[in-house]
């Protein structure tokens, strides 16, 4: 193993255990919501995303998690009843991972609260794919100053100045996380929701 890799790996491990925790302080709603969640799945909740770095906009920004499980199926319903959602708005996704090239498969949620102001979005995976999309997730959590700085220029332009349309946000977001950082294409497809 090269000292490059090395380095990567205990950065991956540093990284790892903090997943579990936040860089930003939630808020009270979040950490009852979340601590309710990973109790009513009987799982661990990983953090990633915006969270866990500077351009992070509370009460604007959703917040990212991971959920690894051995039964998806079982972990989607129970999801289905804690959210009291649609099941067509759980939708199953191919994800190809850059660091490694592998393709892994999960389903996606993206819950709302207008009452509580709160917004997230899970990823449910098996956990045989846990080591390499938390690597994967870990690697764009510490970011270039440049492409911290443009994430939080184009997140206050769009959550405090109004200036663009959320379309547009979202498509510049993804180019500086992954066309100007990763350089690469979006690698997160949506193949179905489920009926």
């Amino acid at each position: 193993m090269t000292c490059k890799n090395k380095f990567l790996l205990y950065i991956f491990l540093l990284y790892n255990i903090s997943m579990e925790t936040t860089k930003n302080e939630l808020s009270p709603y979040s950490k009852i919501f979340f601590s309710k969640l990973s109790n009513y799945l009987d799982t661990k909740i990983y953090y990633f995303g915006s969270i866990q770095r500077d351009d992070y906009f509370p009460k604007s920004s959703d917040i990212d998690i991971d959920i690894f499980t051995n039964n998806e199926k079982s972990t989607m319903l129970k999801l289905q009843n804690y959210l009291n959602i649609k099941k067509s708005d759980i939708h199953k996704f191919v994800y190809k991972l850059t660091k490694n090239n592998r393709i892994v498969h999960g389903y996606k949620v993206k819950y709302n609260d207008e009452i509580n102001n709160f917004s997230t979005e899970i990823l449910v995976f098996n956990e045989i794919h846990k080591n390499d999309v938390l690597y994967e997730h870990n690697s764009k959590i510490i970011l270039p100053f440049y492409i911290s700085y443009l994430l939080i220029l184009l997140k206050y332009t769009y959550y405090n100045l109004h200036l663009i349309t959320s379309k547009n946000y979202i498509n510049l977001k993804r180019k500086l996380l992954n066309g100007v950082y990763e350089k690469s294409n979006i690698n997160f497809v949506i193949i179905e929701s489920l009926r």
